[in-house]
C-alpha cells in the first residue's frame, strides 16, 4: 500500500498494491483510506478526481462531523458508521481519539489526564472497544460488506486524522484477504509521517507552551501496542479474525469470500 499524493486530503492511502499470501496482492483503486474530506477540492486536486470515488463511509463521531462536515464527491454516497458512539454513551469522558485537538490545547489538562503513560493505556480501551462493542461493529460490518459490493465502486473510508478507526478497518481487511502480521503492523505504522505532518502546528503549539512532547506523540502517532490490543482482544473474544468477523460483525462467508474475489489479484 502506498500513500496516494493529495494537496487536499490528509492521509491518503490506497489499499491497493499491498503483498499477500500466495504472491497475491490488493487490486489498486478499490478500497481507500484517509482522514476527513472536510478540505476536498476536486478541482484543485486531481489526483483525487482521478479515483473516482463513488461511496464514502465516515467513521466519526456526531460533534466531529458537525464541526468539519465532509465534502464528498458528486455522485457519491455517504454512509455513516460511528465506531465510538457507544464509548461516547457509556463513559463520562471522550476517548482520547476524538480529543485531541482540546487536549493538545492544554498542557496542564493533558500532563493530568495522560502523563505516566495513560495515554497508551486509553488508546489501547479504545481499541479494545474497537473490537466489542456494538456501534463499532456496525461500523466495522458496513465496511467490509461495501467493500465486497461491486456496485459500491471505489470506496474511501476514514475517520478525523485516519489512524485508529481507520487503521483498524484497514487492518481487519487486509487480514482477511491474506496479509501476514508483519505486512499489518507495517501498514498501520505507516501512516505516521502523514498523520505527523497533518498536526505539526499543533504539536509545536503544545511543546511550546511547556507540553511533554511524549504525550503529543502518544496522542498524534500510531504504535504497536495500540493495534496489539485490538488483535489481543479479537484473540481472546473470539480465537480468530476469522470468527471476529463471522461472530462479531455478523458477516457472513459468503460476503468475506465475496471481499476476497473483488479485491485480490
Amino acid at each position: 500500500m502506498t500513500a496516494t499524493p493529495s494537496t487536499t486530503v490528509a492521509n491518503l492511502r490506497d489499499l491497493g498494491g499491498t503483498p499477500l499470501s500466495g504472491a497475491r496482492t490488493v487490486r489498486p483503486g478499490l478500497v481507500l483510506r484517509s482522514g476527513q474530506l472536510d478540505r476536498l477540492d476536486l478541482d484543485a486536486d486531481p489526483v483525487v478526481a482521478a479515483l473516482d470515488v463513488r461511496t464514502v463511509i465516515d467513521f466519526r463521531t456526531d460533534a466531529e462531523r458537525a464541526d468539519h462536515p465532509d465534502r464528498i464527491p458528486a455522485g457519491a454516497r455517504l454512509l455513516v458508521g460511528d465506531v465510538l458512539a457507544d464509548q461516547l454513551r457509556g463513559a463520562g469522558r471522550k476517548p482520547a481519539a476524538v480529543q485531541l485537538k482540546d487536549l493538545l490545547a492544554d498542557p496542564v489538562v493533558a500532563e493530568e489526564r495522560l502523563g505516566g503513560g495513560r495515554t497508551q493505556a486509553l488508546f489501547a480501551d479504545t481499541y479494545r472497544a474497537f473490537v466489542r462493542s456494538g456501534s463499532a461493529q456496525a461500523a466495522y460490518r458496513m465496511l467490509l460488506t461495501e467493500a465486497a459490493d461491486p456496485q459500491a465502486g471505489p470506496l474511501l473510508f476514514h475517520c478525523t486524522a485516519g489512524k485508529d478507526r481507520t487503521g483498524w478497518g484497514a487492518t481487519v481487511i487486509l487480514s482477511l484477504l491474506g496479509a501476514d502480521d508483519d505486512t499489518l503492523m507495517a501498514e498501520y505504522l505507516s501512516v505516521n509521517p502523514a498523520v505527523k505532518q497533518a498536526f505539526a502546528p499543533m504539536i509545536e503549539g503544545f511543546t511550546a507552551a511547556g507540553g511533554n512532547p511524549d504525550i503529543a506523540l502518544a496522542l498524534i502517532g500510531v504504535f504497536p501496542s495500540y493495534l496489539e490490543a485490538a488483535l489481543d482482544e479479537v484473540e481472546t473474544r473470539y480465537g480468530s479474525m476469522e470468527k471476529y468477523v463471522r461472530e462479531g460483525l455478523g458477516v457472513p462467508d459468503e460476503t468475506v469470500e465475496a471481499l476476497r474475489s473483488r479485491l485480490t489479484g
